[in-house]
């Protein structure tokens, strides 16, 4: 794939990526599409393993022909030569550097540092004239009592186990947090035998009733929904809003959950506990933009997502961004930000003015989704008192084992004011996972707003690899079609 064409780099291959990736190549790019996971999908496209034998894995996913169509059109392009899919590959770098030549225009280059394989010790390096992230997003984690028994699980978690190999954590299971991803996981775990004892939501239904303009301009979201909540009846599960779940109950493994009613202030009501009997707890209250590698780009951020323009270009040249990195939307957002990225990048590489008549069902389509979920965002918020659930027994920082009792001893007896003073008095967030599961939670007991980290690597990196930087094989010929 060195035959002169212009290269672009696109990192990660779930809707975005796949996305950006079809239309990039189909305008005459050479394009590496890099991915952590084994098979080319995301999370929401992810497959069981081949190895399984899954009769109909198209049961666990809706927007099933859109897949189908995005996967023939890659693998057509890997055929040709367009494409090459780089699996099992985790991106931990990416450099910019402008060369300068003279009486030459100033050209950017770019190196993706990544891991490769499931130990992650061997390092590899794809060069590219362009790049863009499709990163996608990660689960919000807010704490409460009994968070860490095993059987509590997110619901991004308890619906990867059952996408990807087809299992479950247990046979009666409760849903329980805010957030549209409740609804796919709950019908998901029920359709495949679960007893999903209750949904737990703590949003007010009313406040859609003052959506509905947003809600009237995506009849097929609301027509998705319809199908959840028929499916929900269908297999007998509660509902409960306005709920939220109080305290999870287990030693060795979970035996129950206390879920309590709250009232317009997002307390709990008093006297409203119940006692829910289950060994699976699947809890999710949204999602928050993967931004590591913007960040050590130096890409500029709007509050957690990262800003891009009409063509989805970020303010650093020759970067690109789409999907839930530039703010959490769903698949179908994600498609359409992808499909206007890749257009952008490949006229832009190959030295042309994007005609944006060439996107505009895209941008049209971006504009009514992001509408669309500005108005989710206000109604699927965690309750405004959630942090009175945290007990200053509570485990916030898993990695450090910081309780909640130590984060407001920092913030009310030493005067930290913000996460990074808590990191430093407490540790909390010093650990692998480096604050990304604590951080919302941290952020919240410290009375502050949650601020990008500015981490300077995007997933931690073995010394050895630190040490050989730049001696790594270029272009790597591991790849991966996809399947």
């Amino acid at each position: 794939m060195t035959d002169g064409r212009p290269h672009l780099a696109v990192i990660g291959a779930g809707p975005a990526g796949l996305a950006a990736t079809v239309a990039a190549a189909a305008d005459g790019v050479r394009v590496t599409l890099i991915d952590s996971a084994a098979r080319a999908g995301g999370q929401f496209y992810r497959q069981p393993a081949t190895e399984l034998n899954a009769g109909r894995p198209q049961a666990l996913h809706h927007q099933w022909r859109t897949w189908e169509r995005l996967r023939d059109a890659l693998a057509q392009h890997v055929e040709a030569g367009h494409v090459r899919v780089l699996t099992d590959h985790h991106v931990w770098l990416v450099e910019r550097r402008l060369n300068r030549r003279p009486g030459d225009a100033d050209r950017n280059s770019f190196t993706v540092h990544a891991l490769l394989g499931p130990a992650q010790e061997s390092p590899v390096e794809v060069r590219a004239d362009a790049v863009l992230l499709a990163t996608g997003g990660y689960e919000k984690i807010l704490p409460f009592p009994g968070w860490t028994v095993p059987g509590v699980l997110t619901a991004g978690g308890a619906q990867a186990m059952l996408k990807g190999t087809l299992a479950v954590s247990g046979r009666t299971a409760v849903v329980a947090g805010t957030g549209p991803l409740l609804l796919p996981v709950a019908t998901g775990l029920a359709a495949a035998g679960v007893e999903v004892a209750a949904l737990v939501e703590s949003a007010d239904p009313k406040a859609f009733l003052r959506r509905t303009r947003a809600l009237a301009a995506q009849p097929g979201k609301v027509a998705e929904g319809a199908q959840y909540a028929a499916q929900l009846l269908r297999h007998r599960v509660k509902v409960l809003t306005r709920h939220t779940v109080v305290e999870a109950h287990g030693d060795e493994r979970l035996e129950a959950v206390t879920v309590a009613a709250l009232d317009t202030d997002g307390r709990v009501r008093p006297g409203t506990e119940r006692r829910i009997a289950c060994d699976t707890l699947a809890v999710g209250h949204g999602m928050l933009p993967h931004t590591d590698l913007a960040e050590t780009l130096g890409c500029r951020l709007d509050g957690l997502d990262v800003h891009v323009d009409d063509e989805q270009r970020t303010d650093v040249p020759g970067v690109w961004a789409a999907g839930e990195t530039t703010g959490i939307g769903g698949a179908a957002l994600s498609l359409a930000e992808g499909h206007i990225a890749g257009r952008s990048a490949a006229a832009r590489l190959n030295g042309n003015e994007p005609d944006p008549r060439t996107w505009a069902p895209a941008a049209k389509s971006r504009t009514r989704l992001r509408e669309f979920f500005a108005a989710l965002d206000t109604v699927y918020a965690p309750p405004a008192r959630w942090t009175d659930l945290v007990t200053d027994d509570t485990v916030v920082c898993r990695c450090e084992e910081v309780t909640g009792g130590a984060i407001r001893e920092a913030v009310d007896g030493l005067g930290a004011g913000d996460v990074r003073t808590v990191k430093l008095l407490t540790r909390a967030g010093m650990g692998w996972c480096q604050g990304r599961m604590c951080g919302p939670a941290v952020a919240g007991l410290a009375g502050c707003q949650l601020t990008p980290s500015r981490r300077p690597f995007a997933r931690p990196v073995p010394l050895g690899v630190l040490a050989r930087a730049g001696g790594a094989e270029p272009e790597s010929e591991s790849e991966a079609e996809p399947e």
